[in-house]
């Protein structure tokens, strides 16, 4: 057994007769009172989170996680599919789950799902993908006195700012953590 000390992000904990992944987790140390961990803790069956307070010296129940390299298939309704490249299983993610991972998520991108007892609770993008500009204004001529940007459309729908010398149709590469530019691909 754990204790409240060795709680980290991401990690997978029992808590109230469920499981409950771990968002954020800061350890404090009050004044003259004594030392607590204070959690965000995300419940696999309902999704909901919420922020609790364990002794640092509190016992924990760790839950194993598995990780898989999965690869984006297509969106179905609301849901989003994956699937497994090795051995050709399917995971339906509904859009709670994926959140802000959407704007990224191209045919067979690549992505890291967490799953918890056979249930996917997290997925990871790679660091930075290459999108396909749909929609870019020209840029107007004489506007180039500083590092001038215009937003254009990606294939995904999101909008980004760019340099204004990008085009319709080029390939750029995109950081996923901040959703910015960085580079043509």
């Amino acid at each position: 057994m754990a204790t409240a000390n060795d709680l980290r992000r991401g990690m997978a904990i029992s808590y109230n007769g469920d499981v409950a992944v771990v968002l954020d987790s800061q350890h404090r140390t009050p004044g003259n009172l004594r030392a607590f961990v204070q959690a965000t803790l995300r419940s696999i069956r309902t999704g909901k989170s919420s922020d609790v307070r364990f002794s640092s010296t509190e016992k924990i129940e760790v839950v194993p996680l598995t990780t898989k390299k999965m690869e984006f298939s297509y969106k179905d309704a609301q849901d989003y599919v994956f699937s497994d490249p090795e051995t050709y299983e399917t995971v339906t993610l509904p859009p709670e789950l994926v959140g802000e991972a959407k704007n990224y998520l191209i045919e067979n991108a690549t992505v890291t799902v967490t799953f918890v007892e056979d249930k996917a609770v997290q997925i990871e993008l790679p660091p930075s993908v290459v999108l396909t500009v749909t929609d870019a204004p020209d840029g107007i001529r004489g506007d180039s006195a500083n590092n001038v940007q215009k937003p254009v459309i990606m294939e995904t729908g999101i909008s980004i700012q760019v340099p204004l010398f990008i085009k319709t149709g080029e390939k750029l590469k995109i950081d996923t953590r901040t959703g910015k530019y960085m580079e043509r691909a």
